[in-house]
């Protein structure tokens, strides 16, 4: 055999096209498991980017498909208290106290009698969480239920939200002047003593409050009429939106029978158009300011008014 013959083997040529095949095979297999990863990733993202739409679709809808509703049985927001049942005031709450004798004989509690137009006209507009006006409440509660039964005065509350920030974030004074709406338009008849039983034994600020559950089992306590009615309106939260802009068209005034009081604080209590600043748990003083608003409004119903006198004339 000469020197110049070559052993049968592969050639290195062969060797590396054996080589670049198989990595062409790899590298296409591999291309072909990233085209499929992309594919699926982005069905998926697809897929997740509709669920979320669709989601957000059914909330927007259900939103507008639910009316603003409003309560009925309101005048200027406010709830007119005609009917105080039996059990609307406890029996610890205070009588209407006396002032004690002075030298010129003993004094009884001034009872505002009505004028010649009409009676006394109070306004009470009342935040549920507020303790002043579970204060006033307190105070005051049995002569106005005196008041009212007498045809002494009316008395308007209106449910208002100004500390729904001061629930830890449950928006209690928003929710429950919405339940107290739900009761004034579906068992009026027990307004006054669900609107007593809230400022009587209130949440303090800062803490959760009532449950909507809770608010209305407190309906069905004072003996509502039509509690599934009530509760269903509570618990759905019906006229939530009612109260917050009903606490909005209070914050801009000007309040009933005002020509430009707005609402500042709660309780503010207005009587006749005027606004009272006394002591919220001094009823004698309550009661002195509401006498002297009613003689007030007596007196100028009485004056009467001038009559033009008519001017001679001289006959030629």
């Amino acid at each position: 055999m000469s020197s110049d013959e070559t052993p049968n083997v592969p050639t290195s040529r062969t060797s590396r096209e054996a080589v670049r095949e198989k990595a062409q095979k790899v590298h296409a297999q591999q291309s072909r498991a990233r085209i499929m990863r992309r594919i699926i990733i982005g069905a998926i993202a697809v897929v997740a980017v509709g669920a979320i739409g669709t989601a957000v679709t059914l909330a927007v809808s259900a939103q507008i498909s639910k009316p603003q509703l409003s309560p009925g049985g309101m005048d200027n927001d406010g709830i007119l208290v005609s009917d105080v049942s039996a059990t609307a005031v406890a029996d610890d709450v205070p009588a209407t106290p006396s002032p004690d004798a002075t030298d010129a004989g003993a004094a009884t509690t001034p009872t505002p009698q009505p004028t010649t137009s009409s009676s006394v006209d109070i306004h009470v507009y009342v935040d549920y969480l507020s303790p002043d006006a579970g204060e006033f409440e307190r105070a005051n509660a049995r002569q106005l239920v005196n008041w009212i039964t007498e045809g002494a005065a009316t008395v308007t509350y209106h449910p208002v939200a100004l500390l729904t920030a001061s629930s830890n974030g449950t928006k209690y004074s928003l929710r429950a002047a919405g339940a107290a709406a739900c009761v004034a338009t579906h068992s009026p008849a027990q307004f006054y003593a669900f609107n007593h039983d809230l400022l009587e034994d209130q949440p303090e600020v800062n803490t959760d409050g009532y449950s909507d559950s809770e608010l209305a089992d407190i309906a069905g306590a004072v003996g509502s009429d039509k509690i599934k009615t009530v509760r269903s309106c509570i618990e759905d939260q019906d006229y939530v939106t009612w109260a917050k802009e009903a606490t909005s068209r209070a914050l801009e005034g000007p309040l009933v029978g005002s020509d430009d009081l707005v609402l500042s604080s709660a309780p503010m209590i207005v009587v006749n158009g005027e606004a009272y600043v006394g002591a919220l748990d001094d009823p004698v003083e309550f009661s002195q300011f509401v006498l002297t608003v009613s003689n007030d409004a007596s007196q100028e119903a009485a004056t009467p008014s001038p009559t033009p006198t008519p001017t001679p004339t001289t006959t030629p």
